[in-house]
């Protein structure tokens, strides 16, 4: 891809060089619409000339669209976080166990239902409690709980106040909780954590080989 832009960029550079002073896909995206109002000029006295000159500007252009957001999505975590869960492996229950094989992002990723409605949660047993987004808690009917204070919480952003709640119920594979504590986060970006509070209720949990296995007290039929 970086290959394409110089063959692009390099013509252009000669011939003007004070476009070294721009990012290539900047200088790409203005070398288009000069292209493209060259068209439009040339038109008026050759439709098909001017024509084919706007429809290159113009193609030139959605190139350049599509290689910035492109480069976008490759800068921006979150969208790495989105590819991961899209394509993680899938949990399964063996024995009454619930086995979940590790993501290729390196972590462990659980579908889970929250109050019925399908939810996706990442395993940290670094965070003490667990966590959901304010859209997940919109999803669930999560209200927050007005007699209980709202705590702090330490993110890569610092610190921020988290309003406390509590989970009606959180099902998956062979195992489910009720009447959880939670916090809700606004600054999060969709992420979902299932934190030591919920693992403190299994039988156990082990990692063999790679699969995090969650043994429930009491399992549920999956």
């Amino acid at each position: 891809m970086a290959s394409g832009m110089d063959a692009f960029y390099r013509p252009l550079e000669t011939a003007a060089p004070w476009l070294g002073n721009f990012p290539p896909l900047f200088a790409a995206a203005l070398g288009a619409i000069v292209l493209t109002m060259i068209g439009g000029i040339m038109w008026r006295a050759s439709p098909r000339r001017g024509g084919a000159v706007r429809f290159a500007g113009n193609f030139v252009l959605i190139a350049v669209f599509l290689l910035a957001a492109l480069r976008f999505v490759r800068l921006d975590p979150a969208f790495d976080s989105l590819a991961d869960n899209l394509a993680m492996p899938v949990q399964t229950v063996d024995g009454g166990e619930t086995r979940v094989p590790l993501s290729a992002d390196g972590h462990y990723w659980i579908e889970a239902k929250v109050n019925g409605t399908r939810q996706r949660f990442m395993v940290d047993t670094g965070a003490t409690l667990t966590a959901i987004s304010q859209d997940v808690a919109d999803e669930a009917s999560v209200k927050a709980d007005p007699l209980r204070l709202p705590v702090v919480v330490r993110t890569a952003n610092g610190a921020m106040q988290a309003q406390m709640v509590r989970l009606d119920e959180v099902r998956f594979g062979s195992i489910v909780a009720r009447d959880m504590d939670a916090i809700v986060t606004a600054d999060t970006g969709g992420l979902n954590v299932l934190g030591m509070n919920f693992l403190s209720r299994l039988k156990g949990w082990r990692v063999e080989d790679g699969v995090l296995i969650l043994s429930p007290r009491h399992p549920v039929a999956s």
